[in-house]
């Protein structure tokens, strides 16, 4: 027949190449078996049973899986987890303690820093990680270093820009960081 493809079913493909794995994730060390490809953010949600960190975009544009990695942001869809063996990996479930809240946490609630909450988790990461840069003197595209690390709100937009809320909760989002932050 003319136009028709031929496909056998009995095609095979290569089997995934697995490795296993040692992580630190939210303080526990854990080992894991996964495929060479796979996302950090797939073995965290798939493998490990860490939901907080959202699948937004898959492709890197949204920070809804921003996590932390060796105190770094790091978007999570993006990070082969092959790439991160040894590495501290804290997601939003190990933020705060065992018995409390994070302060960013707590600052997110007490400033109503969300609405439908999907991008929360990758913010309170993000803001984290930011607060840490902030702190060591770290350049923004707002100002060339900070010798006093006192971020005012177009500083924290500027370093909060790769993390979206489609419900547009930016204002409070900032104040909960500005609270944070001072």
């Amino acid at each position: 027949m003319k136009g028709k493809v031929d496909m056998t079913c009995g095609d095979s493909f290569p089997a995934p190449v697995t490795v296993d794995l040692r992580l630190s994730v939210n303080g526990r060390p854990c080992t894991v078996t996964v495929d060479t490809r796979e996302s950090l953010l797939d073995t965290l949600r798939e493998r490990l049973g860490l939901t907080g960190s959202k699948k937004g975009c898959d492709q890197g544009q949204c920070g809804a899986c921003t996590v932390l990695v060796d105190g770094r942001r790091v978007v999570s869809c993006l990070t082969l987890t092959v790439a991160v063996q040894d590495a501290a990996i804290t997601t939003v479930e190990g933020l705060g303690g065992d018995d409390a809240l994070h302060p960013l946490q707590e600052a997110f609630i007490e400033h109503d820093a969300f609405q439908c909450g999907y991008c929360t988790p990758g913010q309170l990461c993000s803001a984290a990680g930011m607060l840490a840069e902030a702190a060591e003197g770290w350049p923004s595209l707002v100002t060339p270093g900070l010798a006093d690390p006192v971020l005012d709100d177009d500083e924290i937009r500027e370093r909060m820009s790769g993390n979206l809320c489609r419900c547009g909760a930016y204002p409070n989002i900032v104040a909960a960081i500005r609270q944070v932050a001072r």
